[in-house]
This record gives structure tokens, C-alpha cells and sequence, in this order.
């Protein structure tokens, strides 16, 4: 068996697909490894994550299957499943193989690293679109707009298109706290993103400004009012905002100091 070792990034995945099939592997014993695991009898090939090399099979891959499946599978790469790696490599085989068409990628459910895919896309998936409307910003003293999450899913380079598109004209921040990764978008400029664990670390330095707890006030005062005590549902209403985004939420932040 061949095993593929390649930086966990969704390039390193690629370059490893491109390595396999440039190296004519036989692909029913052959492996891509994101983290270190150890297989008996293996041959293991490191991979240097080659930037052209990723290009050419994402063209490839957006060709034969369309942008919504080639979103699912690096949707899939989000996950934190060790198997992520090999169900993208195996579904991608299998899709070539069959000569799946647009949107047809993830058809063959009974295979199961297609099946395991299409699993780890559509956790990540529904993650993404919570976070979507869950995440709160808030002014910082100097004027910046400032989030902050723990995700399960790598989710940080799905969440700054979408805030930079609503955003285009302020500078704001996002820290995805597990991964010590910030997105940065300066006012009216292409976002970026940023690693580092001391600007993590200092981030309760992070001062919110006086118009900022002003406006959490009146927020605090509105969901107060608005609430019908007769029809509170908490358990239907854990179902819809689960209770590990709340601790991000100003709003219940507040209402939790408010009582």
C-alpha cells in the first residue's frame, strides 16, 4: 500500500490526488493521510504542496463535476475526521472512474467514502449556514468590528466571502478561537487570513467602545421586551440556536448578566 502524506490543507490534498495520478498508483491500495498515522507494510511518500499542481485538479474537478459538488468536497476537507482526506481522494477516483457529470458526484451513497463525504460536507455544511446567522460582531474602541467562534469545522475561509460581501466598507476582524486563526478584512481590500497565537492569546486586551455597550443595552432592553413569557419553548428553541453558540451571542450574554 502507497500512503500519501500531505499538509492538512485542502492544496495538500490536491497536490496529493495530482502525485497519485501523475505516479499511475493503483488506487484500491493507495492512501492520503492528513495526520500521523501509522499502517502496516506501507510504502509512505511525503507530498510538497505545489500551488499549480492543486490548480490544475481543482480546474479538472470544477470541469467534470460543477462548483456545487467541488464546494461539497472542500466543504469535507473542514472536517476534523482523520478518514477526511482519503473520503475526498477515493470519491474523486470514483467520480473519474464513472464518469459522474455535474451534480451527479455523490450519487453512489452505498460506497461508503462517498457516503462518508457526503456526511462530513453536510455537518460542516449545516455549521457554516448557522454561523452564517449566529455570528456577532462588536465595535471595538478603535472603530474595528470584532467576532469570535469555536467552530468543530474549519469554517473561518467559508465565513469571510460571505462577511466580506455584507462588509465591504469596514474593517473587521473574525477569530476562530480553536484554531488561534483570524480573518482580516481591511476596509474596501481583499481579506486575508492570519495565525498567530500571542495576538489570540492578548485577545481579552480587545477593549469594546461606549457606543458598542450602549447599542448591547438597548439589544439587552429589546429582547427583554419583545419576549411572551407564555409562549417560551426552551426546549424548541435549543433545537433551532444549539447551546454551544450562545456563548458567543451578545444577546444571551447579556440577558444572562441581566437576571
Amino acid at each position: 500500500m502507497i500512503v500519501y502524506q500531505c499538509e492538512n490543507s485542502l492544496e495538500g490534498v490536491l497536490t496529493a490526488i495530482y502525485q497519485a495520478y501523475e505516479e499511475k498508483c493503483d488506487h484500491a491500495d493507495t492512501r492520503i493521510s492528513l495526520e500521523e498515522e501509522a499502517f502496516l507494510f506501507a510504502e509512505y511518500r511525503p507530498v510538497v504542496t505545489d500551488a499549480e499542481k492543486a490548480r490544475k485538479v481543482t480546474r479538472t474537478l470544477l470541469r467534470r463535476f460543477g462548483e456545487e459538488d467541488y464546494q461539497q468536497l472542500c466543504l469535507c476537507l473542514t472536517s476534523s475526521d482523520a478518514r477526511r482526506g482519503q473520503a475526498v481522494y477515493q470519491t474523486v477516483v470514483k467520480g473519474l472512474a464513472l464518469r459522474c457529470g455535474k451534480g451527479h458526484l455523490f450519487d453512489q451513497l452505498a460506497d461508503a467514502d462517498v457516503h462518508l463525504a457526503f456526511s462530513l460536507a453536510r455537518n460542516a455544511g449545516r455549521e457554516l449556514h448557522h454561523l452564517m446567522g449566529f455570528l456577532r460582531f462588536q465595535e471595538l474602541e478603535e472603530g474595528i468590528l470584532y467576532a469570535r467562534f469555536c467552530p468543530k469545522n474549519d469554517l473561518l475561509p467559508f465565513l469571510m466571502p460571505h462577511f466580506a460581501d455584507r462588509f465591504p466598507l469596514e474593517n473587521f476582524l473574525v477569530l476562530d478561537e480553536q484554531r488561534n486563526l483570524f480573518g482580516v478584512h481591511p476596509a474596501g481590500k481583499d481579506w486575508f487570513l492570519l495565525r498567530n497565537e500571542q495576538l489570540a492569546a492578548g485577545e481579552e486586551n480587545f477593549r469594546t467602545s461606549a457606543r458598542e455597550l450602549r447599542m448591547e443595552e438597548l439589544f439587552r432592553y429589546f429582547c427583554k421586551t419583545i419576549a411572551i413569557g407564555e409562549r417560551r419553548n426552551p426546549k424548541l428553541q435549543q433545537n433551532m440556536l444549539p447551546l454551544r453558540f450562545r456563548e458567543y451571542m451578545v444577546e444571551f450574554a447579556l440577558y444572562k448578566s441581566s437576571e
